[in-house]
């Protein structure tokens, strides 16, 4: 094999995100958030004080695919399993309503609903954490329920998406939205391998092709948040919101898919997105990946809180980026990456605490603002340093 240029940088680099990982992000959770009544608390401050134990079930199924992968691809402590094993039992013993086919989106810390099958975003991280817990476990329960979600999703996925419930992100009238596709192409894909179900590969091909075939916009090179139900562009401001971080995200979602698959040209489409998407969104005045942009440049941007500097699109475009370089090994990937990871390292841990504050706005300071959920909860920080080790592994 050629010796790669960056080894060196890519070795230190993996030690320092391992580091980073097992010394400051995991202990957070396990010093702060297990409830002792079953779940974790992820209403909660970025000091480790609980706001609410209110349970979202959005973040309890991403924590049980993080502490699951961490037990399957960083070292099998005990701990990590058990964590996982106690925040699956407790989202699937209170969580599933049988009539709707679905996951409540919030419970009391006694697991008493508190806000029903308001949000189909739910029942796909159920898939995805059922996935990953049956694949640390070999427990065939969690795996009979994950398909359980899915018959209930490719249910509902049959309707127009305006009829669809997915808060906090409802579908505008006559439109798709990508967020639809972009999440059930992944861990339908992922159930499918996990069960040998051909039809769960076939529905995330065929929203695998619709991410590339109708959101995506060649002669823009952006891929649009939103497209009317016949596939057309829809009017500004509605119809030309971008969000680079949703899109880079998603891109690596569709490598895993294409590198399974054996479609090379489709990895290469995936890897020119990222490169479009992080040289669109970033801030050149203040560094970091804004929210969202607007495909025709205006200033009038229909997404809330376009402006500010989120968390999850640099932890996203972090792992996209050395991910690409992988299949790519084009420098631009590298050059990226090292700007995001300084400005990530220079912006959001708190050093004191362990984690990340989340929010920050376009000038890098912090806000309290609600955005989307009122939670901190354990996925794309942990999940991007679990898979940029695995990467950095193979390129080492």
């Amino acid at each position: 094999m050629k010796h790669d240029p960056h080894a060196a940088m890519f070795s230190q680099l993996r030690e320092s995100l391992l580091a980073h990982l097992l010394n400051s992000v995991v202990p957070f959770w396990l010093k702060h958030a297990i409830d002792a009544e079953g779940g974790l608390n992820t209403c909660i401050r970025d000091d480790g004080s609980i706001v609410s134990r209110d349970k979202w079930l959005w973040s309890q199924w991403r924590a049980v695919w993080v502490f699951s992968r961490l037990y399957r691809r960083i070292g099998q402590r005990p701990e990590w399993l058990d964590l996982a094993t106690n925040i699956y039992k407790f989202a699937a013993r209170h969580g599933w309503d049988a009539q709707a086919r679905g996951w409540r989106l919030r419970l009391a810390h006694d697991g008493s609903e508190l806000a029903g099958c308001d949000s189909i975003y739910v029942d796909g991280f159920a898939i995805y954490g059922l996935t990953e817990y049956a694949a640390a476990t070999g427990d065939k329960a969690a795996l009979a329920l994950a398909r359980r979600t899915a018959e209930g999703v490719i249910e509902k996925l049959g309707q127009p998406h305006d009829k669809i419930k997915m808060w906090p992100y409802p579908a505008p009238a006559g439109c798709r939205v990508h967020g639809l596709a972009m999440i059930f192409s992944l861990v339908l894909w992922e159930l499918g391998r996990a069960c040998g179900e051909q039809r769960y590969l076939d529905a995330a091909e065929a929203m695998s092709d619709e991410i590339f075939g109708k959101f995506y916009r060649p002669s823009r090179g952006l891929l649009l948040e939103r497209i009317a139900d016949d596939g057309r562009e829809l009017p500004a401001p509605l119809g030309t919101a971008v969000v680079p971080g949703h899109v880079i995200e998603d891109m690596w979602f569709q490598i895993h898919i294409a590198r399974d698959r054996g479609d090379n040209g489709r990895i290469m489409q995936a890897c020119d997105i990222i490169r479009r998407h992080i040289e669109a969104g970033w801030d050149h005045s203040y560094g970091g990946l804004l929210l969202a942009i607007d495909a025709d440049g205006s200033d009038d941007i229909g997404w809330d809180f376009a402006d500010t500097k989120l968390w999850w699109p640099q932890t996203e475009a972090m792992y996209a980026l050395l991910l690409a370089y992988e299949h790519c090994r084009q420098e631009w990937c590298v050059q990226w990456f090292q700007k995001v990871h300084d400005y990530c390292f220079a912006h959001y841990p708190v050093t004191p605490h362990g984690e990340w504050r989340q929010k920050l706005d376009r000038f890098g300071k912090p806000f309290e603002s609600t955005v989307a959920l009122p939670v901190k909860d354990p996925f794309h920080l942990p999940r991007a340093l679990i898979y940029c080790i695995d990467v950095l592994d193979r390129l080492v």
